[in-house]
Order: structure tokens, then sequence, then C-alpha cells
């Protein structure tokens, strides 16, 4: 048990859970524990109100995951690179998912920075949480988002409106980073079906969506 009362619920939640799942299904755990063969690759934000399995209503072991801020593909970021390497070399996935969501609150940062007066397109970091070093993590993490949001000029448009398409706007670039990604690019020339996509959830509706931006190998 934690020591710590507001996580005691956790362990109960996951107590219970355990327990449920062993009377369903007795063998779920022992299987699972021999290993993964999940088909789907998700790159999603890691805000706490899209937790894959949850709106998809999957079982452990089906979707293999990697979670970041405001759902970004960096082409420098070896985290997101690893993820993908891995999921694609080894587990054998299949599709690959960039997945966005509505009311994303780094989507809305970057168009309050885009939109600031300090912001200047040619630096290296955008000031995206003022309260921060320049160089911060998160101003570094956001920069690319930042300027993307730049170049779509919507500094004139309500905010409401705005974010719907930023957060669209985002997730079609971080396909087409996931397809200039060398793991990507490798499979494709070996003849391996893997696909890229790219889904919004709507946060208000409980729903994704899918863009009609999917990437695959080449005829």
């Amino acid at each position: 048990m934690s020591p710590h009362p507001d996580l005691e619920r956790f362990f109960s939640l996951n107590s219970e859970w355990a327990k449920r799942v062993q009377s369903q299904e007795p063998e779920f755990f022992a299987k699972s524990a021999t290993g993964q063969t999940p088909k789907i690759l998700w790159i999603g934000c890691s805000d706490s109100r899209v937790p894959e399995s949850v709106v998809t209503a999957v079982r452990p072991g089906e979707i293999f995951v990697h979670r970041n801020i405001a759902n970004q593909f960096h082409l420098d970021d070896n985290s997101v690179q690893s993820v993908l390497t891995y999921a694609v070399n080894h587990l054998g996935v299949q599709h690959v998912v960039i997945v966005g969501h509505t009311e994303c609150g780094g989507a809305a940062a970057c168009f309050g920075a885009a939109c600031s007066a300090q912001f200047n397109p040619h630096a290296p970091t955008c000031v995206i949480d003022p309260s921060l070093e320049p160089d911060a993590p998160l101003n570094q993490w956001l920069t690319p988002l930042t300027k993307l949001v730049a170049s779509l000029k919507m500094s004139s448009v309500p905010k409401v409106l705005a974010l719907p398409l930023i957060v669209e706007e985002n997730v079609k670039k971080q396909v087409q980073n996931l397809s200039m990604a060398q793991t990507i690019v490798d499979a494709w020339t070996d003849d391996k079906k893997v696909w890229v996509h790219g889904w919004v959830y709507d946060l208000a509706k409980g729903q994704l969506r899918d863009l009609g931006v999917s990437r695959g190998p080449p005829e």
C-alpha cells in the first residue's frame, strides 16, 4: 500500500481490476507475460484525457504507445525514434498512428506564442512559456509547432476557431515527419506493409476521426 493517501485508491482499483480479469479470463495474465504482438503504434499527446486503451476499448497488449506534449514526432528525438524502430522492426507493427486531440493545451500555448509580439521566426527557440528560460526543455520542444502555427497566419483568428485547425495541421505535419523517418523509409524499401495515419480525438464527443492523410508503401 502506498504511504500517500491520495494514491491508495490506485492500488485498490488495480487490485479489483486484476481480480476481475483473473476471474473472467484465468489465462490472460500468464499469456500476457509471455510477450506482445500489437499491430498498432499510437503516438499521442500526454494529455490525461486521452488514454489510448480506454478510448479504443482494447485490452493490454493491443497497442504499443509513445506519448509526449502535443503528439510530436521530431526527427531528431531519440526517444520516439527508438520506439518506432522497436515497434516496426521487432514487434512487427503494421500501423503507426499520430493522434492529436481537441482542446490541446500544447497547441493552444503555441498559438499564443506565435501571436505574441516576442515571436521571432528566426530564433532557434520560441518562448512558449515566459516563466521559463528561453532554452527550457518545454520551449525547445514546442518550438517546431509554434513555427508551424505562425506559418498558418491566423493571428487575427479567434482562438476558438484557430485551435481545431492547428490541431489538424499539427497531426498532418507529424504524419509527414513520420514518413521521412529512416525506419519507415527502410520498411517501405523492404516492402514491409507499414502504414502511417493521422487521427484526431474529440474530447467533447469521445470519438476518433481519421483525417484521411494515410501513407503507405509505394505501389
